[in-house]
This record gives structure tokens, sequence and C-alpha cells, in this order.
């Protein structure tokens, strides 16, 4: 139990109110990093069977990983990340053309990205709703806006 009065330095009513994170994004890297573990085992797969010359094997796979990669990081940098997510979400589903299975692979992961992008901006929506009537909350308390950071 503690024994601290309310509004006391480093009680929740004194902590500064920082804006949230984004859940669309936290989704979008967890879903593209995952597709890049699943594009190595499907190159190793494909490699297996040998259904082409290694080197293209290996080209085509290399190349998709470093575009889930690439779309990972440009996902923290704005909207051209979850472009290029969504051009790997056709890819994956495209190569199924080639290792058959990657139709399934690749539809769930594409399910996996349409829900990810619809509920992490609904998240984000209620977030933001929040943290505004925390900051309108806190003015009213102390008679001052507090900057919006």
């Amino acid at each position: 139990m503690s024994t601290t009065p309310p509004g006391a330095p480093g009680t929740p009513a004194e902590q500064e109110i920082r804006r949230p994170g984004s859940a669309r994004q936290m989704f979008a890297v967890t879903v593209l990093m995952s597709e890049l573990f699943v594009v190595l085992f499907a190159t190793l797969v494909a490699h297996g069977l040998q259904v082409a010359d290694r080197g293209v094997v290996w080209g085509v796979g290399g190349a998709a990983m470093v575009a889930c990669a690439v779309a990972t990081a440009l996902v923290r940098r704005g909207r051209a990340g979850y472009v290029l997510g969504t051009v790997v979400q056709v890819l994956l589903v495209v190569s199924g053309l080639v290792l058959p299975t990657m139709f399934v692979i690749g539809g769930i992961f594409a399910v996996l990205w349409i829900v990810s992008m619809r509920v992490g901006a609904r998240i984000d929506a209620e977030r933001e709703e929040r943290y505004r009537a925390e900051l309108a909350h806190r003015a009213g308390q102390t008679g001052t806006a507090p900057a919006d950071r």
C-alpha cells in the first residue's frame, strides 16, 4: 500500500503525458518480419524441390526477403512502407504459381496484413482520442493547456 499523497511528484498525476505509439505500425512490423522468415523457409523448400536453378531461387527469395526488410524499415518512416508491404503481400500470393503452398501461406499473410491495417488504425484512433481527452482533463485541472507533444 502506497502512502504517497495524490499529486506528489512521481505519481501518475504529475507524470508527463506521452503521445501513444502506433498499433498499426507495430502490427505491420510484426507481419512483415514474420513474412521475412516465411520467405526464407519457402526459399529453402523451393531450393530443395529444385523448382528452378539455384541462382534464380535464391535471387528471387533474397529479393523478397530484402523487400520485407526494407518495408519494415520504411513503415517506421511513413506511408511508403505500408505501400511496399502491400506489394509484398501480392507478390507472396503470386509466388504460389511456382510453389503452390504459397497460395495458402500468402493468403493467410494477406488476410493478416489487411486485418492488422484495419484494426491497427482503429486502435490508433481510439488512443489518439484518449490522449486528447487526457490533455483536456489535465488542462482543466491546472487551468493551462499542456504542450501537445
